[in-house]
Parts: C-alpha cells; structure tokens; sequence
C-alpha cells in the first residue's frame, strides 16, 4: 500500500471526477490520501470530502501564497479547528515562498510561525510549503525547534541539500514528489539518497506535477506509484520496500491518523 501524503482534491481541476479519482488511487494500491488545505476559510469543503471519502483526510492551514489573507486567523484558531474533527490530521500548509511574489515575507513569516505554534500545542505535523527560501526557512526552522521540538513535513521538496540535512537533523520528514521523476532531476534524486529511509514520504500534490510517466496531464493520487517507484530506485530498495517504509513513516508522522 501506498499513502498519498499530500494533494489537493478540492480543487477545482477535478470537476465531478472524484469519484472516479478515488476509485483509481484504490486501484493503484493508493490506500489513504491527505488533501491539503491552502486556505482555513475553505475548511468546511475539505471536511466534506473526508466526510464523502472514507481513505480521505485533511489539514487545516493557510498556504503561503494566500498569508495575507488570512492573517487574522490565530495560532488558537488553528488548534481548535484541528481539534474540533477527527479526520483533521495535519496543520499546513504553511511556509515561505518566495518565487511568486504575491504576499511579502513578512506576512508569510507571520503565517508559518503561527502554524508552527499550532503543530508544537497539537502534535499535529506541519506540512512546510518552501520555494525558493532555503536560508530563511533553515533559520525558521532552527530557531522555533529551539523553542519546542515540532512535527513537521518539507513537502514537495526541491530545495537544497542544506535543507534537507536540517530538516532531518530536527526530527523533520522529506516528501518527494513527481518532480524526483523528471529526467533533470539529478540533483535531486542525489539528495534523496542523503535521507534516511525513516524519513522519506511520497506524495502527489495533484492537481500538480505529475509524475514522467504521466508528465503534461493533469496529475492525480493514482500516479504517486511512479514517484514510489523512482525512490525506491534512488535508495536502491525494491518497490514493495518503499511502499512498506513510506506507509510506516506516513502513520508515524500523521499519528491521528487511523489504518483503515
């Protein structure tokens, strides 16, 4: 079994297809998915999926490129709405990116702190959005771990090497998407191999990023095999060891989670 780790199933993209979507990821070995929340007032849509889905859970954040907009959202909201539902099982994503420039970083240092504090009160992990912002959410990261140990996830991760060391060396996961896939991806599979296999997580980020096989479509939780795939090749393990160790982590990492 596998565990898509984070997609975004509310989105548009997928029109009356969910059904369908949810079927194949089944099919695919896909077991769970977490469908990741981008903005808190869009909460209740997200908490109607998992309701709809039983293999399907949730996060309650504000991602990055939307800080600006819900700034008035408070570390306390965020632990009682994460509280308040048993199919919540993550806080995020929150984080910095710095590569579309549609809020300031202050606002989305603001953001990610808050976000932090949420995960540190409710053991929940913090799902890290970060692009294009390695030394700052480096610093980030060591300062608030300095404050309070935290659970958290670099997901979707294409960033440096450094991050990755540090992320790991502060108890952090490493998600790995279609992007470790693309034949320009050298680095980054290099990187991967520099993680321990405790900490590797795969993941779709669908509607986004589909994995080579399916590269210039639209991507979905089905196609997180590749990715698997592409790791276990990477770590040099077979498929069914990365599918074994990915799920494992995936169930330490999101604890309220339950095994269906």
């Amino acid at each position: 079994m596998l565990i898509d780790t984070h997609c975004h199933l509310d989105f548009a993209d997928f029109g009356e297809e969910r059904d369908a979507i949810v079927s194949r990821a089944h099919e695919a070995g896909v077991g769970q998915m977490v469908t990741i929340s981008t903005r808190v007032r869009k909460l209740d849509g997200l908490l109607a999926l998992t309701e709809q889905y039983p293999s399907v859970f949730c996060s309650v954040g504000t991602h990055p490129n939307n800080a600006g907009e819900e700034l008035d959202i408070q570390t306390k909201d965020l632990v009682r709405l994460a509280n308040a539902h048993e199919k919540i099982v993550a806080i995020g994503e929150a984080g910095l990116d710095y590569f579309y420039d549609t809020q300031t970083p202050a606002d989305q240092k603001t953001g990610l702190i808050r976000h932090i504090a949420a995960a540190r009160e409710t053991g929940l992990p913090l799902v890290i959005h970060s692009r294009s912002a390695d030394e700052d959410m480096g610093e980030i990261l060591t300062t608030e771990s300095g404050k309070g140990a935290f659970p958290f996830i670099l997901h979707c991760f294409s960033s440096g090497a450094e991050l990755a060391r540090i992320g790991v060396e502060l108890g952090g996961y490493v998600s790995f998407s279609g992007i470790l896939t693309f034949p320009k991806s050298e680095d980054l599979r290099a990187i991967a191999k520099t993680v321990p296999l405790d900490r590797l997580l795969v993941e779709t980020d669908a509607p986004y990023l589909a994995p080579k096989r399916w590269r210039g479509k639209r991507n979905e939780p089905s196609y997180v095999v590749n990715t698997a795939e592409v790791l276990a090749e990477c770590m040099g393990v077979s498929y069914e060891e990365i599918a074994r160790i990915t799920t494992e982590n995936a169930f330490r990492i999101f604890s309220k989670m339950p095994r269906l």
